[in-house]
């Protein structure tokens, strides 16, 4: 079974302690949203920095992805504070 791997940048891989981590995705994972949800319920660190009201973005296949945007197994999953400019 392919593996999905997840990229962690930022506050997230300091505050996680990881900079990223391969996982076998279940059959209900399909977007963007649903993965959130089922990385937050294995991992109270990354449900507890989402619940301080923090936003991140997400990239599938490093492409800038929406809640609703399809994840499958094999995807590359990046995780980060949205970046500003000035």
């Amino acid at each position: 079974m392919p593996t999905t791997q997840i990229l962690y940048f930022a506050f997230l891989r300091d505050r996680l302690g990881r900079s990223e981590e391969c996982v076998v995705l279940p059959t209900e994972v399909r977007t963007v949203r649903a993965l959130l949800a089922w990385l937050q319920a294995r991992d109270s660190a990354l449900a507890a920095l989402l619940e301080e009201g923090r936003t991140i973005r997400v990239a599938v296949n490093q492409e800038f992805a929406a809640a609703d945007d399809p994840v499958a197994p094999g995807d590359e999953i990046a995780l980060f504070p949205p970046v500003t400019g000035g």
